[in-house]
Order: structure tokens, then C-alpha cells, then sequence
């Protein structure tokens, strides 16, 4: 069921979305060569705690933890690691959602760990680019479909990399997921009609290697069966999501990082009104 929020629920979601945020601001001094994904856990953990938050993936559908973090050719879902140890060059995935008062938002940034090559640099920017122009599509009226449309041309036909198409962005709260699903590929003009109020997540993950296909892996751990997604071809994967509301002025991003010099549109003033 797609549910359409109140102004009251829009506020709870950017009170939540702004910690969110902060919490990937605060990542970009965190995340360096030598340090183990299980300490980006750790940190994600008890900084969301400190502000009056919680990670609400801890839980769901049986997940221990309260980040993934999918690093190099792991696309998506990859568990923290004391043994996974971030080396000069990597590129690492970090996806959390935050639940703040009971209202959830669901952001990931990939982070490039020290000096990377400028083709690594390259996938970030697609990747990046790829969901505003998505998130661009989200205004009332449109469809489904739009979004798709635009990320998949952008993707793979200007920049011919994969788009991956088994995972999707979705609508949120009052669940981390509920209905719509948000494909990243599609035809213009097709699938819902997108209604003011709704509040989704588009998370494009795209594949350096140009592959959109997607290669299912289990954690290396004894007590722990967790299943995860990794490039059938070994090579490097980004993704880039945000959590925003459709208003009647455009797409209103809940979790937009600082700063915002360019963005400012993109700002949500729900507690102002």
C-alpha cells in the first residue's frame, strides 16, 4: 500500500533525514586507509544513538547489523567486517537507514578511500549524477517510469556502465520498505503516477564493468548466512541514494548532506511551515 504523508509525518521524516545526513558528513573524516568496515559500524552505531536515533536495518528480515557496506566490487548488502581493512584506492558503499521518533529515511554514499583513479572517480560522478537526474523526475504527474528511463539512458548509453536492474529504490515509512518499487531503468511515460505526498528513495548501483546483472555471494562466517551482491565480473560498483518527499514544488531530498551549494532547491522546509 502506497501511503500519501501529512505535513506532521513530513516533518518526523526531516528530522530523521537530517541526522541521516550528518552522520554521512561525519563519515568523510571516519572512512581512511587502514581502518575496518566493522569500525565505520561502530561509529554509524554510536553516533546515531548520541543524537537521539537509531539504525532501524538492525533487525530487519533477520540483518545483525545497522549499516551495509559494500566495498569495491560488492554492490550492495555487504555486511561490516573486523577483517575487511580499507586500502588506499578502494571505493566503499555505505547504506543506513535512521529512525528518529518513529519516522525512517534511507540514504548511501560511496566514498572513495584515499586517492583513487580518475576512472573510479568517473563511476562515482555517473553514479551520483544518475540519481539527481532521477530524483529530477520525481514531480507530480510524472511516472515510474520516467525515473527509470532517465538514469538507465544516462548509465549506459552516455557513460556505458551497468545499470543494475534486480534492485530497486522503494517508498518509505512508514517501513524502511513499502510500496512503490522504483526501478533505475524503464520506459518514460510508464507505471504509477507519482502523487504529492509520496515519500520514496532512488539508489541507483551502477557496475564500472558495464554488466547490469548482479552475482549473489554468502558471508564468509560460520554463524552468519547472510546473502549479498556483488559484479559478476569482478569489477568496481558505486551507489548513491537518497530518501525524498514529492511535493508540488519538486523533490524535496530529506537527507541532502552539506553542503548544499547548488542543492538548495532541493532543500525541505516542512518544519518551517
Amino acid at each position: 500500500m502506497i501511503t500519501i504523508k501529512s505535513k506532521r509525518e513530513l516533518k518526523g521524516m526531516q528530522k530523521s533525514g537530517r541526522l541521516l545526513a550528518s552522520l554521512f558528513e561525519e563519515l568523510r573524516e571516519v572512512i581512511k586507509p587502514g581502518i575496518s568496515t566493522w569500525e565505520i559500524e561502530k561509529f554509524a552505531q554510536k553516533y546515531v544513538k548520541s543524537h537521539g536515533g537509531r539504525l532501524s536495518e538492525q533487525g530487519f528480515e533477520g540483518y545483525k547489523y545497522g549499516t551495509c557496506i559494500s566495498v569495491n566490487d560488492e554492490i550492495a548488502h555487504a555486511t561490516p567486517r573486523k577483517d575487511k581493512i580499507l586500502n588506499e584506492g578502494d571505493l566503499v558503499s555505505v547504506d543506513v537507514t535512521c529512525n528518529v521518533d518513529g519516522y525512517e529515511t534511507d540514504s548511501c554514499t560511496t566514498y572513495p578511500v584515499g586517492k583513487i583513479s580518475a576512472e573510479d572517480q568517473r563511476l562515482l560522478d555517473v553514479t551520483k549524477r544518475a540519481m539527481y537526474l532521477g530524483i529530477d523526475q520525481a514531480i507530480v504527474g510524472n511516472r515510474i517510469g520516467d525515473i527509470g528511463s532517465v538514469i538507465q539512458k544516462y548509465v549506459e548509453d552516455d557513460n556505458h556502465f551497468g545499470d543494475v536492474r534486480e534492485l530497486v529504490g522503494h517508498g518509505i515509512q512508514p517501513t524502511i520498505h513499502e510500496d512503490p518499487e522504483v526501478p533505475h531503468f524503464g520506459k518514460a511515460g510508464h507505471g504509477l503516477r507519482l502523487r504529492e505526498g509520496m515519500t520514496i528513495t532512488v539508489e541507483p548501483m551502477v557496475e564500472a564493468g558495464g554488466d547490469w546483472r548482479i552475482l549473489q555471494k554468502t558471508v564468509e562466517d560460520p554463524n552468519d548466512d547472510w546473502v549479498y551482491y556483488a559484479t559478476p565480473d569482478g569489477s568496481k560498483a558505486a551507489q548513491f541514494e537518497h530518501t525524498f518527499a514529492i511535493t508540488a514544488d519538486g523533490p524535496k531530498i530529506l537527507t541532502l548532506q552539506k553542503p548544499y551549494d547548488g542543492f538548495e532547491k532541493y532543500l525541505p522546509h516542512f518544519d518551517e511551515e
